[in-house]
């Protein structure tokens, strides 16, 4: 089932064209990564289907009442500011206990409940902004390089709790990201944005086409040879740890 349906979507911001004529669809269940370099558009795009952009030009149709969860690519919260993770979830919309306990349970972090916000390590403060996207049941999970500021293990391991949601919900995810080596195993689809689409596909074909390349370099063969052996090794989750 189509979610969001884009055709043709162009984006002027202060006389710069940030992205042109972007065609995209999003369907129920896939994960799709859109990687391409600072300035492509990438978070633009985002913004664009959350809706808190308007394209300059083009069309957008989303599905009736679709639920969108936003993981952002961070979020600023006092130190000073006493407030435990169950209280952040609560804000601004009054949710059960029950709710909170569940949805932090979905996102790998139980127990966490009564902990101070400022008390959290990165990967963990990044796991309760995914429990609160995930609070409204979302059809698509949208997340703006959630895990930056992560270390290579600690992002693997987001993104194998990303999966993990996935499955358990059936929601769609739509994620930019630098990590390309994790997008290459993570991602049924990859879109190389650089203010236009430049290619997409199957991760293989886009590690392999000119236009990725050209923007990433040849290197980014050995994100390939990762995505072979991840992909070797689907059932082996020994494999997963040594990335």
């Amino acid at each position: 089932m189509k979610l969001v349906e884009i055709q043709k979507v162009s984006v002027q911001l202060g006389g710069n064209k940030v992205l042109l004529d972007v065609d995209l669809v999003v369907n129920s269940g896939e994960i799709i990564t859109i990687v391409g370099p600072n300035g492509s558009g990438k978070s633009t795009l985002l913004r664009v289907i959350i809706g808190a952009i308007s394209p300059t030009s083009g069309t957008i149709k989303k599905t009736d009442d679709l639920r969108i969860g936003y993981v952002p690519q961070r979020l600023h919260i006092d130190p000073t500011l006493p407030m435990t993770v169950n209280r952040f979830l609560k804000l601004p919309h009054r949710i059960s206990t029950a709710e909170a306990v569940w949805a932090l349970e979905q996102a790998g972090v139980s127990g966490l409940g009564e902990k101070q916000m400022s008390l959290l390590s990165g990967g963990q403060f990044q796991r309760v902004l995914l429990a609160r996207a995930l609070m409204g049941q979302p059809q698509i999970l949208i997340l703006d390089e959630a895990t930056q500021g992560l270390d290579r293990p600690g992002a693997a391991s987001f993104y194998q709790q990303i999966e993990d949601v996935r499955q358990r919900m059936g929601c769609a995810v739509l994620m930019v990201s630098h990590d390309l080596h994790v997008v290459m195993s993570a991602s049924d689809r990859v879109i190389c944005l650089n203010r236009h689409i430049c290619c997409e596909g199957a991760p293989e074909y886009v590690a392999s086409a000119p236009e990725y390349r050209a923007l990433f370099g040849e290197g980014t063969q050995g994100a390939l040879a990762l995505y072979r052996h991840h992909h070797s090794h689907t059932h082996d989750h020994s494999a997963h740890g040594d990335s």
